[in-house]
Order: structure tokens, then C-alpha cells, then sequence
């Protein structure tokens, strides 16, 4: 909810200064597209925003008498759980379905990148560094190609990502290592097989404003029209309100791979060594949110 209200003035402020409305009267309708939304409020406070911002607009424009319908699009809004999503899409379907993967070298015990004994790629070595990169690039292309076929000309893309800020090393971004530490004592305890542990690994890539503006570049169908990097950060503080906040981002992908069965003991285990950690290690760094707000080129 707090980055959803951070973000409220920074999309009403884009919409009044980039949106050109004069362009989209005749439609009539606004298509708005949620993508990767949760379940719960947050969600629907997040488009109302932007309905509430393209009224103002329109008003304030002396468009009262043309006030726009709107479409909403709630993307995966009943499960966030790919894995299970996946597993039960019909054969004869008549669509394309896509996600996003973990990188395959990581999990292929005969690549250099086989990330053994880990759950992401932070502190791992070069090699599954490198993998994730080029998943995250292949990803960002595929994501901004999509959109370009979606959104009409003149048309606005807003992004609140969870990134580094540019220059911050790869391990000092997002906190994993309390999470893997607390896995590998499962595994130890043969709560959970080495097996299972070793084949896991979070689908997530921090990328960096600058990695951002790249992939925009290399796409061309957009152009960057404002990033704010002090949208917000994630400290390394407050324990248990971390570990709520993993267990809401992760539980899902967690519970896929592991069961249901130990996500109380590992999350209840995450609090306690993250909190060590932090103690022994408080500056170990923070992740960032930022804001970033493109626009839908002309085509040529």
C-alpha cells in the first residue's frame, strides 16, 4: 500500500504532462492493463489511481461531456502460483500462454552454472550471474515487444519495479541468503531432500535503472520519459515485517516446489536469522524501488 501511494502522485503527475487525451477521444474507451497484480485491495486501489487521474485530466481539459468508459485487464488476479497454473492449462487450448523461468544453466547439473546448494544469484559465481542476466534481458525484450503491440501511440507504460539502485553490486541487493540458510538447515535436518533444495531456484532479477534504460533503447518502441529512483527503499531492518513481506512475495513458488507443509517452520526460522544477520551485518545494503514511466513511439 505505501508504494502504491508514493506512486500516486508521480502517475497523476505523468498522465496531466504526457498523456495527449485529444488523441483517444474518439475511442471512447481506456484499456488498462494490471499486469502481475496480487489479490487483495491493493490491486484495485492501484488502477482506481489511475481512473481517478484520467477523469481529472479529462476534466480539467473541458471534456466533461466526454468522459471515457474504461476496460480493466486484472492480470493472474485468482493465483499468483504459476507452477499450478501451468501444470493445469488444457492441451487443446486455443491461446499462447508464457511466464517467466528460472534460467535453465542454473539447473542443469552439467552446466558451469548449476547453482548447487543455492537459491538465487547474488552470492553465487560468475557464471549463474551471467545466466540470469541474459534471462532477464531475453524477458525484458519479450515484456517490451508485447507491450508495444498493446499500447496505442502516444500511449503510457508505468513500472514500479523492485531493483538496485545503478552501481550497487549484485550481492549487496536483495537479502536472500537468511531464506537459502534457513532451507539448508532443512535440508540437514532431512526436512526437505538436497535434491529438492538444489533444483530450486527464485525466478527474480533485480536489474538497475541503467539496465532498464538499455533494454528500452535496444527495443525502440518506447522512450523513457521519467524514472524516479527515490520512489522508496527495502532496509535490512525490522524483522518480522521483512519476513511477512517474503512470505507474501515468495510462498507461492516456495509452496510449488517444497509443500505446503514446511512454510510456517521456514519462514518462522527466516525472521529469526534475519534478524541475527542484521545485527552482526547491518550494512549489508537495501534494494530499491523505483518508478518509471514510458511512452509509446510513433510508428513509423
Amino acid at each position: 500500500r505505501e508504494v502504491i501511494g508514493s506512486a500516486k502522485r508521480l502517475i497523476t503527475e505523468a498522465i496531466a504532462e504526457k498523456l495527449d487525451v485529444d488523441n483517444f477521444v474518439s475511442s471512447y474507451t481506456y484499456r488498462i492493463a494490471d499486469l502481475g497484480c496480487s489479490v487483495g485491495p491493493n490491486t484495485f486501489f492501484a488502477v482506481q489511481n489511475i481512473i481517478e487521474a484520467l477523469q481529472f485530466k479529462h476534466q480539467r481539459q473541458g471534456l466533461h461531456s466526454q468522459l471515457p468508459e474504461f476496460q480493466i485487464f486484472f492480470n493472474d488476479h485468482i493465483l499468483n502460483d504459476f507452477n499450478t497454473l501451468f501444470s493445469s492449462l488444457p492441451p487443446n487450448r486455443e491461446y499462447y500462454a508464457a511466464g517467466v523461468p528460472v534460467p535453465k544453466p542454473v539447473v542443469d547439473k552439467s552446466s558451469p552454472a548449476w547453482n548447487k546448494g543455492r537459491i538465487h544469484y547474488p552470492n553465487s559465481n560468475d557464471e549463474v550471474v551471467k545466466a540470469y542476466q541474459a534471462q532477464h534481458t531475453e524477458d525484458m525484450e519479450c515484456f517490451l515487444h508485447a507491450r508495444a503491440k498493446e499500447v496505442v501511440c502516444g500511449g503510457l507504460v508505468a513500472l514500479i519495479i523492485l531493483g538496485r539502485p545503478n552501481g550497487m553490486l549484485h550481492s549487496q541487493s536483495l537479502t536472500i541468503g537468511a531464506l537459502e540458510s534457513c532451507l539448508m538447515d532443512m535440508a540437514r535436518k532431512g526436512i526437505i531432500s538436497e535434491e529438492k533444495l538444489d533444483s530450486f531456484n527464485l525466478p527474480l532479477y533485480c536489474m538497475s535503472p541503467q539496465e532498464l534504460e538499455a533494454a528500452v533503447d535496444r527495443n525502440g518502441y518506447f522512450s523513457v520519459e521519467r524514472i524516479i529512483t527515490e520512489l522508496g527503499t527495502v532496509p535490512e531492518t525490522q524483522s518480522q515485517k521483512i519476513s511477512s513481506n517474503f512470505r507474501a512475495a515468495f510462498e507461492g513458488v516456495i509452496m510449488a516446489h517444497f509443500g505446503y507443509e514446511i512454510l510456517d517452520e521456514l519462514f518462522d526460522s527466516f525472521g529469526k536469522k534475519f534478524e541475527v544477520e542484521f545485527m552482526t551485518k547491518p550494512m549489508s545494503g537495501s534494494s530499491t524501488i523505483f518508478f518509471a514511466l514510458l511512452k509509446r513511439k510513433a510508428t513509423s
